[in-house]
């Protein structure tokens, strides 16, 4: 079902039409060499941007800690970036207030992959040591 919808999302992005925080990002795959491309959520959190791994074991993440740059597209328009992991010790307060702000759905998400224990801000923030965060930074 994930890969059906990753392929719907991918789709509708390269036709040009964007919605709600998806964008794709596209990365050297650190293994093959090619190019491969991930339909992410860019979260807009304390005036910066921020991708959450939100499944154990995602491709995407060892590919980006590979990687030096990669490219986030949204709708018609690319642009090149850096994706910095935030320590653990400082992922926990980003991951609250990510959980804090956005729909239970966020919150549940993590559980339901195993992630977190409790979709609560504070049991999302707990499971910090578990969930890569990125801060998107320009290239």
């Amino acid at each position: 079902m994930t890969n059906t919808i990753n392929r719907l999302i991918t789709g509708l992005q390269r036709l040009g039409i964007a919605f709600g925080p998806m964008q794709l990002l596209t990365v050297t795959g650190r293994r093959s060499g090619r190019l491969l491309t991930f339909p992410i959520a860019v979260n807009e959190l304390d005036g910066g941007r921020y991708i959450f791994q939100a499944f154990p074991k995602a491709a995407w993440v060892a590919n980006v800690r590979a990687a030096e740059t990669v490219t986030l597209t949204r709708g018609r328009r690319s642009t090149t970036a850096r994706l910095v992991e935030l320590p653990v010790d400082q992922r926990g307060p980003v991951l609250r207030n990510l959980v804090a702000t956005s729909p239970a759905s966020v919150g549940s998400r993590f559980v339901t992959t195993g992630l977190a224990e409790e979709a609560t801000p504070d049991g999302v923030a707990a499971a910090a040591d578990r969930i890569a965060v990125f801060r998107v930074e320009p290239a």
